[in-house]
């Protein structure tokens, strides 16, 4: 039986991004390996493109939408932070 997917809205691409830049951070498992382990050049695609997203849509967002993108990116960047440090 096919898995159903979810609708498409905004949350869903910031959901899809921030899910790629977490699994490149070592913080979820990659779904293909049910492995972690840390790229950080491909968190930073991940996490700059959550910034594009948020330049390009600037003052077309409702509050819930605009804060949901704020905050992945403030706890992308504080994770991503904290994993560079250490290596």
């Amino acid at each position: 039986m096919a898995e159903e997917l979810p609708t498409p809205d905004f949350q869903v691409m910031v959901s899809t991004f921030a899910t790629q830049a977490a699994v490149a951070l070592g913080q979820v498992a990659n779904p293909s390996t049910n492995e972690t382990s840390v790229d950080l050049p491909q968190a930073k695609f991940a996490i700059d493109l959550l910034q594009v997203l948020e330049d390009k849509s600037k003052g077309n967002l409702d509050e819930a939408e605009e804060k949901f993108l704020n905050d992945c990116l403030y706890q992308l960047r504080m994770v991503y932070i904290d994993v560079s440090s250490k290596k």
